[in-house]
């Protein structure tokens, strides 16, 4: 018997397919493209459309309309000085801003005294640069009264009412409360109320208009203001001025770039040589930026560690 083998159908396709592709010509192959590597140029630069911000925060030292007036024309010559635009960040209380620079979310700012000592403490805050005014890197607590009043020193306070400005400020809670405590005495013993106005304007301005017995302020601020409202020296007197302290400084984070450390502490200590920068130093009556030592904040230090004190608390 005869045998009959039967291929399936699959392979009778695939021998169709081989002989008809076998039957076309390929293609004439294209020439490849001419490169002249005589004549190479970069590739251009990406635009990068986000320039992200440089953020300084500014402690509520002066009032916020008086920041943005005063501290403008620094920030201002800062952008121009990196070619980047520069965001001012404002919070009500110096602890809220000693945690802006512990998180990262500002690259640098302007702080009290005592706000430099405690996030030195807390988590590794850096001097940057220190303003110098009238040639000297220092400032001094006042204690103010209204010009009719009879007080002549702290003690003739007793029972009255007085002003801090903020509860991490140093010559504005911090200098007064050591007083007391040479003579014995706390803010809740000594005084019949105190409150909060969280700059040393406003502080200024409670004493002025009556509404505190006395208040402790930067001489800083003081004088910036008399110079600025004539007013206002017609309305309190300075019963106090304390020995000298080192000035509030500018400060980083511990996680701040080199380069960008660099950067604004060489921005910052040239400014007076040019006169855009000079211009942003007038406006903020600031002589120079120079380099400061942690010696020059030893005496606050020692008071912070002598006080102990609550420095977020709001009530005294």
């Amino acid at each position: 018997m005869e045998k009959k083998y039967k291929y399936p159908n699959a392979c009778l396709h695939l021998l169709f397919l081989f002989l008809i592709t076998s039957c076309i010509s390929s293609p004439a192959t294209q020439p490849a493209a001419y490169v002249d590597l005589s004549n190479l140029q970069p590739l251009p630069t990406p635009v990068d459309d986000e320039i992200v911000p440089l953020r300084i925060a500014i402690a509520a030292v002066i009032s916020p309309k008086g920041s943005a007036e005063s501290y403008g024309p620094l920030l201002d010559y800062i952008g121009e000085q990196l070619d980047r635009p520069v965001e001012r960040v404002q919070r009500r209380t110096y602890a809220e801003v000693n945690e802006l620079v512990e998180s990262g979310e500002v690259d640098f700012a302007f702080v009290c005294t005592s706000s430099y000592i405690i996030g030195k403490s807390d988590f590794g805050m850096q001097l940057l640069v220190a303003p110098q005014v009238n040639g000297e890197a220092v400032y001094r607590a006042k204690i103010i009264v209204p010009a009719d009043s009879t007080a002549e020193t702290l003690e003739d306070l007793r029972g009255k009412v007085f002003a801090f400005t903020d509860p991490m400020s140093f010559s504005g809670r911090m200098h007064p409360t050591y007083l007391l405590h040479q003579m014995e005495e706390t803010p809740e013993t000594f005084f019949a109320q105190t409150f909060f106005t969280y700059s040393h304007d406003d502080a200024i301005y409670a004493v002025a208009d009556g509404l505190a017995d006395g208040a402790s302020v930067d001489s800083l601020v003081l004088d910036f203001l008399l110079k600025r409202d004539t007013n206002i020296g017609s309305k309190i007197r300075v019963i106090h001025t304390s020995e000298p302290f080192g000035i509030p400084p500018v400060v980083v984070g511990p996680d701040i770039r080199p380069k960008l450390l660099a950067q604004l502490k060489e921005i910052l200590l040239n400014a007076h040589l040019t006169p855009e920068g000079q211009a942003a130093l007038e406006a903020l009556d600031i002589d120079k930026f120079v380099v400061i030592g942690e010696e020059a904040f030893q005496t606050v230090e020692e008071i912070l560690s002598l006080l102990n004190t609550c420095y977020t608390c709001e009530e005294e």
